[in-house]
C-alpha cells in the first residue's frame, strides 16, 4: 500500500511538472492557434538562464525571476518577426520554430556543454516532509505540486475574469472584429505568446530544481507538451490539468509495474482519448 501511495505521490509531481510545461503550450497552441515547437527549446532555455542566475545571486527566486522574463523576451521575438507573418499557415510555422528550437538548444549546447545541471532549492523547500501513509517525501516536490495549482489558478482567473482574458477569448472567434471595435488585437496576441513563453521559462527552473537540467530535456517537455494537450484538449485549462494528471499517473505507473513498456502505455491512452473524442478531452472543434 505505502509503495503505490509513493507511485501516487511520484505521479501528481509529475503531473504538475508537466502542466507547467503545457498551460503555456496550451495558451499558445490552444488560444492562439500557433504552432510553436520551440516550446522544448524555451523550457531549457528558462532552465539554464535561471542556474546562471542563481548562481551568480545567490538567490533561487531571481533565478526563477530571470528565467521567466528571458523567455518571455525570446517568445516575444519568435512571434513578432517570425511567426506573425506566418499566421494561418500551421506547416511553415511548425517548421520554423522547429529551425528555431533547433538554434536555441544547439547554443545552449555549447555554452554549457552536455553535463546535467543541478539546482540548490531554498531551504525552505529543501529536504522532506512527514505524510500519512507515505512517510517522508522530498519537500521540493510538495512544492511544486503547489506552485502548478497556484499558477493554474492564476490562468484561468485571467482567461475567465479580468479584461486581457475577454480579449484573447474575443480574438480567437474573431479578430477581425475585435479589430474593429478599436482594440489591438496584435498586441493582446503577442502579449499572451509572451505569457506562455514565460511559463515555460519558469517551468524550467521548477524542473531543475526538482529534477534536473540536460541537454534533451527540450525535446522531452515538448513531446509531454504535446501529448497532455491532445488528451486534454487544445485550448483548455481544465483539459491540460485533467491530461498532465493522466499522463502523470499513467507514466509512473506504468514505470513501477512494467517500466520496459510504460511509455507504451502513455501513448496506449492517448490513443483511446482520440478514438473516443478527436478534439481531446475538454476540447472543441477548430
Amino acid at each position: 500500500m505505502k509503495l503505490y501511495l509513493l507511485v501516487a505521490m511520484n505521479g501528481l509531481t509529475v503531473a504538475a511538472l508537466y502542466f507547467l510545461v503545457a498551460s503555456g503550450f496550451s495558451l499558445i497552441f490552444g488560444l492562439l492557434r500557433s504552432v510553436n515547437m520551440a516550446h522544448g527549446a524555451l523550457y531549457l532555455l528558462g532552465g539554464y538562464v535561471g542556474y546562471e542566475i542563481a548562481a551568480v545571486s545567490g538567490s533561487w527566486v531571481a533565478g526563477l525571476i530571470g528565467a521567466s522574463i528571458a523567455a518571455a523576451i525570446v517568445g516575444a521575438v519568435l512571434h513578432q518577426f517570425l511567426l506573425r507573418s506566418l499566421e494561418g499557415d500551421e506547416l511553415r510555422q511548425a517548421l520554423v520554430t522547429i529551425g528555431f528550437g533547433v538554434v536555441i538548444s544547439d547554443l545552449l549546447l555549447a555554452r554549457y556543454g552536455g553535463a546535467t545541471v543541478l539546482f540548490e532549492p531554498p531551504e525552505a523547500i529543501f529536504g522532506s516532509t512527514a505524510l500519512p501513509l507515505v512517510g517522508a517525501y522530498p519537500t521540493i516536490r510538495l512544492f511544486v505540486m503547489g506552485f502548478a495549482c497556484a499558477v493554474g489558478g492564476a490562468l484561468w482567473w485571467i482567461i475567465h475574469h479580468t479584461r486581457l482574458g475577454m480579449l484573447i477569448r474575443a480574438g480567437v472567434d474573431d479578430q477581425r472584429i475585435v479589430s474593429a471595435m478599436g482594440f489591438n488585437i496584435g498586441r493582446t496576441m503577442l502579449l499572451v505568446f509572451a505569457l506562455g513563453a514565460a511559463l515555460a521559462g519558469a517551468a524550467g527552473v521548477v524542473g531543475g530544481s526538482a529534477l534536473s537540467i540536460a541537454p534533451g530535456e527540450d525535446a522531452r517537455a515538448l513531446l509531454s507538451s504535446l501529448v497532455v494537450v491532445i488528451v486534454g484538449g487544445m485550448g483548455s485549462l481544465v483539459g491540460a490539468a485533467v491530461g498532465e494528471l493522466l499522463i502523470g499517473m499513467a507514466e509512473q505507473f506504468g514505470l513501477a509495474l512494467f517500466p520496459n513498456y510504460a511509455m507504451l502505455l502513455t501513448f496506449l491512452l492517448m490513443v483511446g482519448v482520440l478514438a473516443v473524442r478527436p478534439a481531446g478531452l475538454f476540447g472543441r472543434s477548430a
